[in-house]
């Protein structure tokens, strides 16, 4: 079978540079995420905050697990249909991703950060929804990650609340 010059490659060195390209977005989005929290452990354990918060040590360790299978999911979705419409999607809730940490703790916009983590919420959901027309295993990858923005979103109100 021959394969386009615009269809992705499943296979062979191709397929490995796209899944690197993947985790690379992910991780610049990480990153910037990242910068947003820096030196900012001692401000998120003074606020007050709901008593089923997780302790700050959690994070890196759930958002390590979720940014590979968020890369993984985008990978499997572009070595079926390319850079589809699906991948829009994927890229903009990546890059809402990467604002809502610097809002949240380098701001300390606990409001507009809200706001923010909805619109995320609802692209990750459009991402679901266009991950699962491409591949079920895709879609599925992608819903810990949802339901950990859910959890967040949550969190994310209830401190807005408690130290406005």
């Amino acid at each position: 079978m021959e394969i386009s010059r615009d269809a992705p490659a499943t296979t062979g060195r191709r397929a490995w540079g796209a899944l690197a390209g993947f985790a690379a977005a992910v991780f610049v989005a990480a990153a910037i995420g990242g910068l947003g929290v820096q030196g900012t452990t001692a401000e998120y354990a003074n606020l007050r905050q709901p008593g089923w918060a997780p302790p700050s040590w959690l994070f890196g360790p759930v958002w390590s697990l979720l940014y590979a299978l968020i890369a993984v999911a985008g990978w499997l979705v572009w070595r079926r249909v390319g850079f589809s419409p699906a991948l829009w999607a994927w890229t903009a809730q990546l890059v809402l991703n990467a604002i809502w940490t610097p809002l949240f703790f380098g701001a300390g916009q606990y409001g507009l950060a809200f706001a923010e983590i909805v619109l995320m919420w609802l692209a990750i959901g459009l991402t679901v929804v266009l991950f699962a027309r491409v591949s079920r295993v895709a879609a599925a990858l992608m819903l810990p990650y949802w339901a950990w923005v859910t959890f967040a979103a949550a969190l994310n109100l209830s401190i807005w609340q408690l130290n406005n």
